[in-house]
C-alpha cells in the first residue's frame, strides 16, 4: 500500500509539472544523475579551506550571458565584499553591437585556465600624455592604505597606459578592464576620448574616475575661457625654457654631488650638508628635476668643510640630520650591497663612529645657526624636498607667503 501511494503521488506530480521531491536520505557522496562533472566535497570540521578557484572561461561566460540578459556585470567577490568600490551601477542602452564585440572577446580567450579569487585588484591608468599626474595621484591615494598593502591584505596591481589618443586603443584597454574587474581612472584631455571612456565605462559597470575632467571644468568656469582639449605630453610647446633650466639644473647637480668642485657653491641654488648616508644625493636630484642647483657637502671626521660654504649665501645652505640608529642600519645595508658581508664591521657601520660623526655635525650647525636643520629619519625624499622648499622660499623672500611657483 505505501509502494502504490508513493507511485500515485509521484504521478500526481508529474501531470502538474513539478519535479520529484529529492529524498532526505540522499547520501552525502552520492552524485545526481547527470553531474559526473561535478563533485561534491563536505569539509571536515577543522580542515583547512582552501581558496575557492572558478574557471575563468566560465566567468567570461556568465559575463556575456549578463550582457546579452541586460543585466550588470558579474564581479568576483573576495573575502565576502564586492570588487567593485561602489554599488554597482546597471547597463543602459545597451548596444548590441558592443555586446556582441564583448561577448566575442571574452569567449575568444583560453578558458581551461582558473581564476584564484584572491588574486590582486588591478587599477588601470589610462592617459593620452605621460600619464604622471594620474599615476602620482593615484600612489598618494594607495599611501592611504599601506596598513592593507603592506600584508598583501587587499593587494593592488596597477597599470599605465600612457600616449592612448586613439579611441580604438582606449576601447581594447577598456574592453580589457571588463574582463578583469579592474578600476579605470583616466586623464583624457580629449572631450570626446573622455566622453567615451565615462559611457563605455557606464555601459560595462567598470568602477572609473576622470581625474582631470572636473579640474578642467571649474577652472574654464573661473577663467571663463574653454579649454583647448589638446594633451600635455612632450612636444614642441612643451620644449620651452623652464624644460631647458631643469636639464641644466640636473647636470649641474650630477657634476657637483659628493662635495665635487667646491668653488662653485656660489653657483647652486640650495647647499646641502650632512654626514655619509643621510639622502644628500637623492634630495639633490629631487630638487634638480624640479629646475634647482643643488650641491651638496658631506661632513666627514677629520676633513675640513671647504671654506666656500661659509663665504656664500647662508640662506640657501641646509643640514641634514638622522637618527644614529637608523644611519647605522643604513651604512650595514650599504656595505653588505658592497659584497663586503653582514658580519663585515669598519669604522664606517660602528654605531660609536656614527654617533661621533653625528655630534660632529650637531657641532657644525650649533656655530652655524642660520642653518636651518631638517630632521630626515623615515622621511621620504618628496617630504624632506618639500620642508627644503618651503624654507628656502621663506629666507629668499623674508615672507612666509609662499612665491609664485609659476607664471603663466
Amino acid at each position: 500500500k505505501k509502494k502504490k501511494k508513493e507511485m500515485a503521488f509521484l504521478s500526481a506530480m508529474k501531470l502538474q509539472g513539478r519535479p520529484p521531491p529529492i529524498s532526505s536520505n540522499l547520501n552525502k557522496n552520492s552524485k545526481p544523475a547527470g553531474s559526473d562533472s561535478v563533485s561534491f566535497n563536505a569539509s571536515e570540521p577543522g580542515s583547512e579551506q582552501q581558496p575557492r578557484k572558478f574557471s575563468s572561461k566560465l566567468n567570461r561566460w556568465n559575463r556575456a550571458r549578463a550582457l546579452k540578459s541586460g543585466v550588470k556585470l558579474d564581479r568576483p567577490i573576495i573575502n565576502g565584499s564586492d570588487s567593485t568600490t561602489g554599488p554597482r551601477r546597471p547597463i543602459v542602452n545597451l548596444n548590441p553591437s558592443d555586446i556582441s564585440t564583448l561577448d566575442s572577446d571574452v569567449s575568444s580567450s583560453d578558458g581551461d585556465t582558473e581564476t584564484d579569487l584572491t588574486a590582486a585588484k588591478s587599477i588601470y591608468i589610462v592617459s593620452d600624455g605621460t600619464g604622471w599626474t594620474a599615476e602620482h595621484a593615484v600612489n598618494a591615494a594607495l599611501g592611504q592604505f599601506d596598513y592593507c598593502l603592506v600584508d598583501r591584505g587587499c593587494p593592488v596591481n596597477t597599470y599605465l597606459f600612457s600616449g592612448i589618443e586613439d579611441g580604438e586603443k582606449l576601447m581594447e584597454i577598456i574592453k580589457q578592464a571588463a574582463r578583469e574587474g579592474a578600476m579605470v581612472i583616466y586623464t583624457l584631455a580629449d572631450t570626446s576620448m573622455a566622453e567615451a571612456a565615462m559611457r563605455a565605462c557606464k555601459l560595462w559597470s567598470i568602477p572609473s574616475l576622470d581625474m582631470l575632467g572636473p579640474i578642467t571644468d571649474a577652472i574654464s568656469s573661473h577663467l571663463g575661457a574653454t579649454p583647448s582639449g589638446l594633451s600635455r605630453g612632450v612636444t614642441k610647446s612643451s620644449l620651452n625654457e623652464d624644460y631647458f633650466k631643469r636639464i641644466e639644473a640636473i647636470e649641474f647637480t650630477i657634476k657637483h654631488d659628493d662635495g665635487a668642485l667646491p668653488d662653485n657653491l656660489e653657483k647652486a641654488d640650495i647647499v646641502l650638508v650632512g654626514v655619509s648616508r643621510t639622502g644628500k644625493t637623492p634630495l639633490s636630484t629631487y630638487l634638480a628635476q624640479k629646475g634647482y642647483k643643488v650641491s651638496n657637502v658631506p661632513i666627514v671626521n677629520g676633513v675640513d668643510l671647504p671654506k666656500t660654504l661659509f663665504e656664500i649665501d647662508q640662506r640657501k645652505v641646509f643640514g641634514l640630520m638622522i637618527n644614529p640608529l637608523v644611519l647605522q642600519g643604513i651604512r650595514e645595508a650599504r656595505a653588505k650591497s658592497l659584497g663586503l658581508g653582514s658580519g663585515f664591521k669598519t669604522q664606517y657601520s660602528e654605531l660609536s663612529s656614527v654617533k661621533e660623526e653625528l655630534e660632529l655635525a650637531k657641532r657644525i650647525f650649533a656655530e652655524n645657526p642660520t642653518w636651518p636643520v631638517i630632521e630626515v629619519t623615515e622621511r621620504a625624499i618628496e617630504e624632506t624636498a618639500a620642508v627644503v622648499l618651503r624654507l628656502y622660499d621663506e629666507r629668499l623672500s623674508n615672507r612666509a607667503m609662499p612665491r609664485i611657483s609659476k607664471c603663466y
